[in-house]
């Protein structure tokens, strides 16, 4: 399963920083409700892939919530669909209302747009690998991350630990891509990959032949994209190339050529559209109201 990646004790930390955010001290609201026994229903409302479950579990943890979900993650959903019933106290489930919707549309937007682009690309023909970006909203990065592998995307590096990433302003800094290489080298892991961004051919050249693993091509047309990951790969056919830079979903197919291994689009994490949700104390006789 999937959630099994996933620390206990990170999402129980995330699930109090929620809660407490939206709750920071009196809810006067509740002081109607009690603490009766009730349940709640969570309808999915617009189309899309289902994702996040891990993390509203966690805060339906925290509240003494007990969920029975009735659709899995990465399940493809038309609306108006019952996503799950939760029962406890009321006051408990009003608490957690708004932050599991929140999460749940947020994360299914992400395995949504994961899908969309994704399958563009298998229709275009194109087999390499479709990834994120570490452009995430602050604070829940966790959840977009996990989004996207949900949606059957890659993740990208997941923070600056993650992977060794020489970009265009550490080079300016350095002043060259070859010496830059090996320095980074002298500190660095055989677990950790070296990637270098790159604006042009020649920037691109000199990252491979310092031995570098991959190679960002950075903001390149189609056109011109394909005739540098092309003389690349000639050159040395082993190296790793990534294109990335202003790909969204309307033109991805126009940077799926066959010698890029690697497209990444930030768009996935900071683009979609969320997927609509509501929860109701109750399924109601008619969906006018939704």
């Amino acid at each position: 399963m999937c959630e099994n990646i996933l620390h206990p004790l990170r999402l129980r930390d995330l699930a109090r920083q929620w809660l407490l955010e939206d709750t920071s001290n009196f809810n006067i609201g509740n002081s109607i409700i009690g603490d009766s026994k009730n349940e709640f229903t969570i309808y999915m409302k617009s189309p899309g892939i289902l994702a996040g479950i891990p993390f509203v579990n966690a805060v339906f943890s925290e509240l003494d919530l007990t969920p029975q979900w009735l659709h899995k993650e990465r399940e493809e959903l038309k609306p108006v669909t019952e996503v799950a019933k939760i029962s406890g106290p009321a006051r408990n489930l009003l608490l957690a209302e708004r932050v599991v919707l929140n999460i749940l549309s947020r994360s299914s937007g992400v395995a949504t747009s994961v899908s969309k682009m994704s399958r563009a690309l298998v229709e275009a023909g194109w087999k390499g690998i479709l990834a994120g970006s570490r452009k995430t909203t602050p604070g829940f990065r966790m959840v977009e991350k996990y989004a996207l592998l949900i949606g059957g995307a890659d993740m990208h590096r997941y923070d600056l630990s993650s992977m060794i990433m020489l970009k265009d302003n550490h080079i300016s800094i350095y002043g060259s891509i070859h010496k830059a290489i090996e320095e980074v080298r002298k500190y660095s892991s055989f677990a950790l990959k070296i990637e270098v961004e790159c604006n042009s051919l020649k920037d691109a050249l000199e990252a491979c032949k310092a031995n570098c693993d991959v190679v960002m091509l950075d903001n390149f047309q189609p056109e011109e994209l394909k005739k540098t990951a092309l003389t690349l790969k000639l050159q040395f056919p082993d190296i790793l190339i990534e294109a990335s830079g202003g790909i969204t979903m309307e033109n991805i197919t126009d940077y799926a050529n066959p010698w890029i291994d690697i497209i990444s689009s930030s768009s996935l994490v900071q683009g979609y559209k969320t997927i609509d949700f509501s929860m109701k104390v109750k399924k109601a006789s008619s969906l006018k109201n939704f």
